[in-house]
């Protein structure tokens, strides 16, 4: 008896996870009343499996995530900085455009918890960390200036930046997209100067 009580819990925390999965890969709105309806439980029953959306939506993400060095895998070769922080800083904001739904929830659900670090993923920091690391060139960046650099990014290289362009600015997606791909790439051109780190 006891058996097929787990074995019923463990069927019922996939269905809810896996009904939220779905809604992050169809791009839908990510709600815990959603996910419930699609799991074909109640409302109840998916908070008593996870506390919160938040907890739920980091599970349901995991299989959207992607390795920074594989995302830039087709820049390896590339020395110039500029252009690997643009390629960058475009793939994750496509990569927010795919999981619209999912970044917004994610963001709304965590937004009051700034003491728990492992809320949201942050992949923009792994993905600057790749664009920075070798073989970009970097000239005479000294590591303070490459901290400052890589902190000025993280501010620019964010869903919050792209909703506030696309939400607030009225601009389209695309628009909001290069526009912050110019403003990434500004900012390192300057960083870097006219030194080694401007050829490829």
């Amino acid at each position: 008896m006891d058996g097929g009580r787990v074995n019923q819990k463990r069927r019922t925390r996939t269905a809810i996870v896996t009904a939220a999965t779905e809604l992050v890969r169809d791009g839908r709105t990510v709600t815990m009343p959603e996910v419930a309806k699609a799991a074909e439980v109640s409302e109840a029953t998916a908070y008593r499996y996870f506390p919160d959306l938040a907890s739920l939506l980091r599970e349901a993400v995991a299989g959207t995530l992607f390795d920074p060095a594989e995302a830039l895998a087709p820049f390896a070769g590339r020395t110039d900085p500029v252009v690997r922080v643009a390629a960058a800083t475009e793939h994750l904001l496509r990569h927010v455009l795919t999981h619209e739904g999912a970044v917004r929830a994610m963001i709304a659900a965590t937004i009051t918890r700034p003491a728990d670090p492992t809320a949201r993923p942050g992949l923009r920091f792994g993905l600057i960390d790749a664009a920075l690391a070798p073989p970009a060139e970097l000239g005479g960046l000294d590591e303070r200036a490459l901290a400052q650099l890589k902190r000025d990014l993280a501010v620019v290289m964010s869903a919050e930046a792209l909703f506030g362009l696309t939400d607030l600015h009225g601009l389209p997606a695309g628009e909001a997209v290069e526009s912050i791909v110019h403003t990434a790439s500004v900012l390192t051109r300057a960083a870097v100067g006219a030194g080694p780190a401007g050829r490829s």
